[in-house]
């Protein structure tokens, strides 16, 4: 018997309700909220939260001594279309050279890694 339920995935970050932008622009949903605390609320998912971190500094991909935390997988049907469309929203790409695999690695505009995968 489970003790609790997913709630929301929040990410810290220097603007919450830029970064909730970016991710309406990729995952589609409504932004609410204004101020430290935003909500991304997607169709048919997970809500994804973005709170305000004064001094966040971003992770490092790879970096052996820096540890990730985290990181979300986007499931897409054509990687280089979605790649286009996420560079277009200000990610940047991370590990995305090697065309062969099924993911490429990216950041959000506050460092966040993501990774599109057509697995």
């Amino acid at each position: 018997m489970a003790i609790a339920e997913l709630g929301v995935v929040v990410l810290d970050c220097p603007d919450p309700r830029a970064l909730a932008g970016f991710y309406a622009g990729v995952l589609g949903g409504n932004v609410e909220g204004e101020g430290d605390w935003v909500d991304l609320r997607t169709p048919g998912g997970p809500s994804l939260a973005f709170q305000a971190a004064p001094g966040f500094v971003p992770p490092k991909w790879p970096a052996p001594d820096a540890s990730q935390q985290f990181h979300l997988d986007l499931t897409v049907e054509d990687l280089d279309a979605a790649e286009k469309e996420v560079l277009a929203l200000g990610a940047k790409p991370l590990d995305a050279e090697d065309r062969s695999r099924t993911f490429r690695v990216y950041a959000d505009p506050a460092g966040h890694p993501f990774c599109l995968c057509a697995c």
